[in-house]
C-alpha cells in the first residue's frame, strides 16, 4: 500500500470542525493549544459564528489548524504518506505537514494570506463558479473568447472529469455561464463571491511574496506535488507559492501524478469530504478516506491497517 495525504481548501470549513477530535487526542490539544494569533483560532473553530469562520480573513488559518491536527491524530497511529498535496490553500497544510514550515509560519503565513486576497477583490464584483459536466477544452474556449469582450474569465481549478471551475469578473462569468450551457454544461454553480486563482490577483501574489521571503522556509522532507503543475517542482518555494495564488489549480493532474507512481490509498486531511468525491471521479478504482472525525479516522484505521 502506498498513500498520499490530500489537505482540504477554503470552503470546506464548519462549524465544530476539530472540537470532537480535540476532546479525544492529546494530538490535536497540543496544536490548538498552541496556537498564537491575534484571533482565537480555536474557539472560532469550534464555535463560530459561520459567518467569521467562513470570512476570507479567518478560514484559512482556521483550516489549516484543524488540517494540521487531524494529520498529527492519523500519524500517531504510525500511518505515513510517500506523498502530500493540497488543493489551493491545502498545499500549506501539505507543506507544513511535510517540514518546509513549522506550525506557527504556517499559521502567520495563511492569516496574512487570507487577509491578502480579501482586500485584494472588491466585494461584489468578482465570482467563482463550477461548471459540471462539460469538455475542458469548451471552457478553455469559452473563457478565452470572454476575457478578450467582457473581462477577465479564467480557470481556477482543473478538479476533477466534469468538474471545473471558473474565476474571474462578475459581468464576464455570467456571460460564460450563459455561453457554456449553451453548450451543454450540466449545471454552472456559483462557489466564491470573490475570484481567487485568477490574475486579477497579480498585485496581491507580489504582497504575498514579500511575506514569503520574510519567513524560514525550507526543503519538504516528503515528496509534494503541486497545484501549479499538477507534478513535484524543484523550484524556490517562495516562487511557487507566489505563483499559485493567481494561477489555475491543477489538482486532478496532481491525484494522476501520485497514482501514476504507485499511490493506490488516499486519505483526505480536514474538514469535509470534498476531496475524496474528487478523487473517486478522477479514478473510482483506488481507495480513498476523509477523517475528520473519530467514527472516520476508526473506520479508516481498521481497513488501512488490515491492508498493509
Amino acid at each position: 500500500m502506498k498513500i498520499g495525504f490530500l489537505f482540504a481548501g477554503q470552503g470546506s470549513e464548519y462549524v465544530s470542525m476539530g472540537k470532537e477530535l480535540y476532546d479525544e487526542y492529546k494530538e490535536a490539544r497540543n496544536v490548538f493549544d498552541n496556537i498564537n494569533l491575534d484571533f482565537d483560532v480555536k474557539n472560532l473553530c469550534f464555535n463560530g459564528p459561520y459567518e467569521i469562520l467562513h470570512d476570507t480573513k479567518y478560514a484559512q488559518s482556521c483550516i489549516l489548524a484543524t488540517s494540521l491536527a487531524i494529520a498529527e491524530v492519523v500519524k500517531s497511529y504510525g500511518i505515513v504518506p510517500s506523498y502530500v498535496a493540497g488543493l489551493s490553500l491545502g498545499e500549506y497544510s501539505a507543506l507544513c505537514y511535510a517540514g518546509a514550515f513549522d506550525i506557527c509560519t504556517a499559521l502567520e503565513i495563511t492569516k496574512e494570506r487570507g487577509r491578502i486576497m480579501a482586500d485584494a477583490l472588491k466585494e461584489g464584483t468578482t465570482s467563482m463558479a463550477a461548471v459540471i459536466g462539460l469538455d475542458e477544452e469548451i471552457i478553455k474556449k469559452i473563457c478565452n473568447e470572454v476575457s478578450e469582450n467582457y473581462g477577465v474569465c479564467e480557470i481556477a481549478n482543473y478538479n476533477a472529469p466534469g468538474q471545473i471551475v471558473i474565476t474571474g469578473e462578475n459581468n464576464a462569468i455570467k456571460i460564460a455561464e450563459e455561453k457554456l450551457l449553451e453548450k451543454g454544461a450540466k449545471r454552472v454553480i456559483k462557489t466564491n463571491d470573490r475570484a481567487f486563482h485568477s490574475s486579477l490577483l497579480e498585485d496581491a501574489s507580489k504582497e504575498l511574496k514579500k511575506v514569503l521571503q520574510s519567513k524560514t522556509i525550507k526543503k519538504p522532507n516528503i515528496k509534494v506535488v503541486y497545484n501549479i503543475s499538477g507534478k513535484e517542482e524543484h523550484k524556490n518555494l517562495v516562487d511557487v507559492l507566489t505563483n499559485q495564488i493567481k494561477s489555475s489549480v491543477y489538482f486532478k493532474n496532481q491525484v494522476e501524478y501520485m497514482i501514476n507512481k504507485g499511490v493506490n490509498t488516499f486519505i483526505e486531511i480536514g474538514p469535509g469530504s470534498v476531496l475524496k468525491g474528487l478523487v473517486k471521479r478522477i479514478n473510482s478504482d483506488v481507495k480513498v478516506y476523509s477523517v475528520d472525525s473519530v467514527k472516520s479516522i476508526n473506520e479508516m484505521l481498521s481497513e488501512v491497517k488490515e491492508n498493509e
